[in-house]
């Protein structure tokens, strides 16, 4: 954990995504006070019309971002992540997405390896920023 999903309606060579997912990394770890060793991502290419924004309108094809998360941090993290996704999602992709949603969860949620070892994630203190 953190594991970020993109569903997006493209396909996208290796390098964008590689590039993307990198600088996805670093915000997330540098907004949330963590390391970016602990961040996944992950590219839904699900192609031509595979997803939409409905609105009045006719839909328009857009992206949809999920973030699981250990939960701790504040509202304003969270909105600050959130403005850098789409930042970064419109600059490499062309797209905006129409929602990033957060799930939160303690770090027993999450079991794999990462900086602790392969157990439990430990659970999120402000202190691993300093780590």
């Amino acid at each position: 954990m953190p594991y970020l999903q993109l569903d997006v309606p493209e396909h996208y060579p290796v390098e964008v995504k590689r590039d993307l997912a990198r600088r996805l990394g670093d915000q997330f770890a540098r907004i949330m006070q963590t390391t970016p060793d602990m961040v996944r991502v992950a590219f839904r290419e699900l192609g031509e019309g595979g997803v939409w924004h409905c609105g009045t309108g006719d839909p328009e094809p857009t992206a949809c971002i999920s973030c699981d998360i250990r939960r701790g941090r504040t509202p304003e993290q969270r909105l600050k992540l959130a403005q850098a996704i789409v930042e970064a999602c419109a600059e490499t992709l062309g797209l905006r997405p129409s929602i990033i949603e957060f799930t939160q969860h303690s770090g027993e949620e999450s079991f794999g390896s990462g900086s602790w070892g392969w157990g439990w994630a430990p659970d999120w203190t402000p202190a691993e920023s300093t780590t």
